[in-house]
């Protein structure tokens, strides 16, 4: 029997909640399948602030070492709540931009998928969704602007101001152009290279890299298209994408863009991977006005459940077992409050309500050989 161990960061908000569900799922591939998991629970986030004075304490950085993988929840407060906060150790810089450096997950996998048949949970025209949206947004997640020097001061006019530095070298955009190119060869060889190279050096540079990576992969057909018409067309025609690459900042924004044409960030789980470790989250924040309500969808939670039994555990048909039952959820006419408005012609259920009905799918799908 294979063991595995996976730090459990549930997370501030919604990601309890949430969380709980997708343990529930990672039991019952348990007892489908031979193999074990030892979960392993850590404080991570604004809670861990507040109960120890460290978004990502001591305690947790040694689970999370141990782990053969990290399974996240969303982390952070709201805008007032986060002022009781230093800035400079509130989750996103004190807890997750940490996590991201001590394991160098710089290749951040973001799948925009709504089949046909769930077509009306995005904004978009039918006519534009057209058979469904399926593409990967391959992000780099530990360069760039995030994680570049940053300065604030006052300057010799009395001025206040702050510097921030966008910094990349040559091995961390290959790397992830290397990831974007063997994900392209697995699905339809088609490389949409984003970048802003009339505006941007730093995109000068990505996309002499991107040029010298293809040759490596003569069968994948690589388009360059600026950020901001790539912005454009995701809510003009989908369809049209694949496999999307791109920087740090680029990614954050327009994996968030996908969520909108999903109609939700809950509908985008994501994967963040490194040589050696990988962690996995919902693209969604910890949605604290709704916190505590069992309302939350837990879909990206359980979805990035399933995409950990893939990439870290090698457990592709289980792995589509679980998007299956999540998405016959949905199929069979069910949402949650935070997906769907009453009228809209779906039967509204609770957090705990959706996970049962997944485990219920779950349980019939067929056994992994």
């Amino acid at each position: 029997m294979k063991s595995y161990k996976i730090a459990i960061l549930a997370g501030d908000g919604i990601g309890p909640e949430i969380m709980e569900e997708a343990v529930k799922v990672l039991k019952l591939v348990e007892e489908r399948n031979d193999v074990q998991f030892e979960l392993m629970p850590a404080a991570f986030g604004a809670n861990a602030y507040f109960e120890c004075g460290d978004a990502f304490p001591e305690e947790t950085k040694a689970i999370c070492d141990q782990a053969d993988a990290i399974l996240k929840g969303p982390i952070g407060l709201s805008h007032e709540e986060s002022k009781k906060i230093p800035i400079d150790k509130q989750p996103e810089r004190g807890a997750l931009l940490p996590m991201r450096r001590r394991y160098n997950t710089y290749a951040n996998f973001r799948p925009v998928s709504l089949p046909k048949g769930l077509a009306h949970f995005s904004p978009l025209k039918p006519e534009v969704i057209g058979e469904g949206i399926d593409l990967i947004m391959v992000r780099e997640l530990v360069g760039g602007l995030y994680f570049g020097e940053k300065e604030v001061g006052v300057n010799d006019k009395g001025l206040r101001y702050v510097k921030e530095t966008l910094e990349y070298d040559e091995e961390q955009i290959r790397r992830i152009l290397v990831e974007a190119f063997k994900l392209a060869m697995r699905r339809k060889k088609v490389l949409h290279n984003i970048h802003k190279s009339n505006v941007l050096k730093s995109s000068v540079l990505w996309n002499e890299i991107a040029e010298e990576v293809a040759k490596d992969y003569p069968e994948v057909e690589v388009k360059h298209i600026l950020v901001d018409a790539a912005a454009t067309l995701l809510c003009l025609n989908p369809g049209q994408f694949d496999v999307m690459v791109m920087e740090n900042m680029f990614g954050d924004i327009l994996s968030d863009q996908g969520g909108g044409i999903l109609g939700s960030l809950g509908l985008m789980p994501s994967a963040c991977q490194g040589d050696e470790k990988s962690y996995y989250e919902p693209s969604h924040g910890s949605a604290p006005d709704i916190a505590g309500k069992n309302i939350a969808n837990p879909y990206s939670m359980i979805g990035s459940v399933a995409m950990m039994l893939e990439n870290s555990f090698g457990m592709e048909a289980e792995a589509k077992n679980v998007w299956d039952a999540m998405q016959g959820v949905f199929t069979d006419g069910y949402s949650t409050a935070d997906l769907s408005k009453p009228g809209s012609g779906v039967r509204m259920i609770n957090t705990t309500e959706f996970g049962e009905k997944v485990l219920e799918k779950l349980r019939k799908a067929p056994k992994v050989a």
